[in-house]
């Protein structure tokens, strides 16, 4: 007899915690995801700041798996869904297309940044979904200090100097707190020509951290106004270029430096399902399941995390959660104790951290701020952490960073873009010396 075949699309904290829980299930397994490590998102802003190393952040799969007797893991995209043959298609690092069959299927594909159709704004405002994302952003950041010290003209170096970040959610607040302490804490006194740093954070909406409690949305700016953060809420991008920022209205902000953290969309893999099974989509294209996650008509089907429609805040517990409930259901088949109960989700509560000493959280009915909900985001965080050396490295960077004023991964690894947008705005002499300090920053030499 043929054993159970289940097919789980995706190694984030759905398709991970997925995976776990199919352990001692009676089936094989097969894990397709693009990336060959599962990435822990939340601590991505962390890696674009110099404090962590991608690799802290990012376990590989094959490691994080490696007494899995019933896992195969396969390195490629999911491009379609068959459910009328019970199979999905598959393209490998190698460039061919593989057909992979199922008895149950488990998509966790998450999400991808939305630039609500300005899709031409990535090239000028990266977001922060991915380690080459990360590892970007950084290369712009500490680019723009070298840069910035190079400039002759004030008003071009004010320019360099001046970051802007769209979105006012946790992310675009953790980025903002973590590059005005950059400015004024880690960098200091190692620059001899920058005036002070310019960090604007803007958004639409009328409080940053609007998915938390008024409360404490009201503790964070208090806390990145001490940061000499300028805050602008209320106000609307509309387009974004080389230069800077257009708001509506067409008020212009100058900022060489910028970063998008404004909202997530479904990734195409969602609308080609929901086209194969008939599945209604919402407006971030994400599909509209079953209370047991299931796709509708098609029970064995799951949709999890950041890909279905659920009424539940984006964030890596409901993924968690849901990555969990759909294995219990598929053993539940297997073992003949099915699982009828809708998907619940536990609500640990919400975390962000604005600086060093200082973070808020929503746990229930508790509210936390300043130190008490600082050291309680470090601990979540760090027992969430894939892997025991994991965590062990991070904390002692950590200690570094939040103790010290150290910063370890600075050293610039990207393509230098904005690098190389920057030479035509210097004179040939400057050309040259900007060239000098790119290639001494990827050969990671200092004078």
């Amino acid at each position: 007899m043929t054993q159970h075949r289940v097919v789980v699309v995706g190694a984030g904290f759905g398709g991970l915690f997925a995976t776990r829980a199919l352990r001692r299930v009676p089936a094989q397994v097969t894990l397709i995801n693009p990336t060959t490590y599962h990435l822990f998102e939340p601590l991505l802003y962390q890696v674009a700041t110099g404090i962590l190393s991608e690799g802290e952040v990012a376990p590989p799969i094959r490691e994080i798996f490696r007494a899995r007797r019933n896992l195969d893991i396969q390195l490629g995209w999911v491009t379609d869904v068959r459910p009328d043959v019970k199979e999905v298609i598959a393209t490998g690092l190698d460039g061919k297309e593989r057909r992979v069959p199922y008895d149950s299927l488990i998509v966790a594909a998450g999400a991808q940044n939305s630039y609500f159709g300005n899709d031409g704004f990535a090239e000028h405002a990266p977001s922060l979904k991915s380690i080459d994302d990360a590892l970007e952003v950084r290369g712009r950041i500490f680019h723009a200090f070298e840069m910035a010290e190079l400039a002759d003209d004030p008003v071009e170096r004010r320019r360099w100097l001046t970051f802007a970040i769209v979105g006012a959610g946790p992310t675009g607040v953790e980025l903002a707190g973590q590059i005005a302490e950059l400015a004024q804490r880690a960098l200091k006194g190692q620059y001899r020509h920058l005036p002070e740093t310019r960090v604007v954070l803007l958004d639409a909406v009328d409080r940053v951290l609007p998915a938390f409690d008024h409360q404490l949305s009201e503790k964070a700016s208090r806390t990145l106004a001490k940061l000499k953060i300028d805050v602008r809420l209320g106000t609307r991008v509309v387009d974004v270029d080389r230069t800077g920022v257009t708001f509506a209205g067409g008020e212009r902000l100058d900022a060489y430096t910028k970063i998008w953290a404004a909202g997530v969309m479904a990734p195409g893999l969602a609308g080609r399902l929901a086209e194969a099974t008939g599945a209604r989509t919402d407006r971030a294209g994400r599909i509209v399941v079953e209370p047991d996650l299931t796709v509708p008509g098609h029970p064995e089907i799951f949709v999890v995390g950041d890909m279905a429609a659920q009424n539940l805040p984006g964030v890596a517990q409901v993924a968690m959660q849901g990555g969990r409930h759909a294995a219990r259901v598929i053993a539940g088949r297997l073992t003949g104790k099915p699982v009828a109960a809708p998907f619940k989700y536990f609500d640990k509560g919400n975390m962000a951290t604005i600086s060093r000493f200082s973070a808020v959280a929503n746990v229930g009915q508790l509210h936390l701020s300043g130190l008490l909900g600082w050291l309680s985001w470090l601990g979540v965080h760090l027992f969430y952490l894939i892997g025991f050396k994991n965590k062990v490295s991070t904390l002692m960077h950590w200690t570094v960073s939040f103790l010290g004023r150290g910063r370890s991964e600075r050293i610039a690894t990207t393509q230098q873009i904005n690098a190389r947008n920057a030479l035509h705005h210097l004179s040939a002499d400057d050309q040259h010396r900007a060239v000098g300090v790119v290639q001494q920053l990827q050969n990671g030499r200092s004078e």
